[in-house]
């Protein structure tokens, strides 16, 4: 087989994977995508029960304004149900305000002087802010300097009661982060991607993104059930069964741990060992735990207004509240109600306990009948997003060793857009080389 005809080696059918495959079969390179599990999509899975129920595990959104996410998905075949934009946040004190568009029409949802959000001042930052982040390409805001968000927020004049009852539950269920310990270029980036753009679900769930992706390439070109035990050198891949395949090139579109652990083993010349050194293979995640319950009959404890709900209320383990089958019927089966239950941070409670204290925090919050909603499953997700702190780079070193990339958001931030974005990138650098 000359190097020529051997197909670059992609480990990993996550987003990064999958993109960086389909620009390289764009291009006419033979392409073979490895994944150890039994479907393609990584972090972005559904799960169907018997009854009809799609899960998907964790709550997840696409921002439809994601410049790689325009570039490479056809939206009108995902056929998105967009959420709308606001929230309700639910008070320390159990009282409700509606925030209707907040970032998309600020002036609008925060007119009112009775609103106990913010003060007229904070109002009057935020309009501040958006006319500001709109004169930047999202390129530009990545590479801004940084510091961490909270301070960023603080230092932009913004009043604690507005930062505790409409940052921290908002963008701290974004970041997966209560204290907005996120880097702050980060911030400004997504903040300008809710005001331009919407939240939506492909109408069949988050895993129709990977799936579309998948079904553009060849047959056999993505391999389930294939988990890779080691990089044999810069263009052998040694499979779990012992098979070694050659490759032109590999890529590896692997979490951070899952790298170091490949590139471990990795033997090969001397002069063609990985130069970057383990701290730019970024290991830290931030950890979620979704769960999911049903209702009895068809009436939605949302209301089927496509809003999110926020808890402003400190120390509550039920962080948002979405209802999917609100935005797209598709997610539950008829006449009923699909309720997503977020939970961030690491807890010493066992499934059992989660579950007990959720049904008494939605109970205080819907009322005494969330006490006997059904719980379907539960998601604990320990590396669900990669921590990006002020100081990290938005973007790795992408090439690692003659014949060796990697991709993914653990090589750059924490985003679907950083996946699809450094997975093409690999793909260009392979193309031209």
């Amino acid at each position: 087989m000359t190097s020529s005809s051997k197909p670059v080696i992609i480990i990993g059918a996550g987003m990064a994977g999958l993109a960086c495959a389909t620009w390289l079969h764009r291009a006419g390179r033979a392409v073979l995508v490895l994944e150890a599990a039994d479907a393609a999509g990584g972090r972005v899975r559904t799960d169907v029960t018997p009854e009809g129920f799609r899960l998907d595990r964790g709550f997840q959104v696409m921002l439809t304004n994601y410049p790689e996410a325009r570039r490479i998905f056809d939206y009108d075949a995902l056929n998105l149900k967009a959420f709308r934009s606001g929230a309700v946040i639910r008070l320390p004190d159990g009282r409700e305000t509606t925030l209707q568009n907040p970032l998309q029409r600020p002036l609008a949802a925060f007119t009112a002087l009775v609103s106990p959000i913010g003060s007229l001042s904070d109002k009057l930052r935020i309009i501040s802010l958006v006319r500001h982040l709109l004169k930047y390409t999202p390129e530009e805001l990545i590479a801004r300097p940084a510091t961490d968000t909270l301070s960023f927020l603080q230092r932009y004049g913004w009043s604690e009661q507005m930062i505790n009852t409409f940052f921290k539950p908002f963008f701290g269920g974004v970041f997966l982060d209560r204290e907005l310990t996120t880097a702050s270029n980060f911030f400004e980036f997504v903040f300008q991607q809710f005001v331009t753009g919407e939240a939506a679900v492909p109408a069949l769930g988050m895993q129709q993104l990977p799936e579309q992706l998948a079904s553009r390439l060849p047959a056999g070109t993505v391999r389930l059930n294939s988990a890779v035990a080691g990089i044999v050198d810069g263009t052998q891949v040694r499979l779990s069964t012992g098979q070694v395949l050659e490759a032109s090139a590999v890529v590896l579109a692997t979490d951070g741990l899952t790298a170091l652990r490949l590139l471990a083993g990795r033997s090969g010349n001397a002069d063609d060992t990985v130069s970057t050194p383990a701290a730019s293979f970024p290991t830290a995640a931030r950890i979620t735990t979704c769960t999911y319950f049903a209702t009895p009959g068809g009436h939605s404890p949302g209301r089927n207004d496509k809003l999110l709900r926020l808890n402003a209320a400190p120390g509550s383990l039920a962080h948002n509240v979405a209802f999917p089958a609100d935005v797209s019927g598709a997610y539950a089966p008829a006449g009923r109600a699909l309720v997503s239950v977020s939970t961030h941070g690491e807890r010493s409670l066992s499934e059992a306990e989660i579950i007990a204290k959720l049904r008494e925090e939605l109970a205080a919050w819907f009322g005494p009948a969330a006490r006997d909603w059904e719980h379907l499953r539960s998601y604990r997700i320990p590396a669900a997003l990669p921590v990006y702190l002020a100081g990290h780079p938005a973007q790795q070193p992408l090439k690692l060793a003659e014949n060796l990339y990697r991709c993914g958001d653990w090589a750059a931030y924490p985003s679907l857009n950083a996946a699809l974005a450094t997975g093409r990138e690999v793909a260009e650098a392979l193309i031209t080389a």
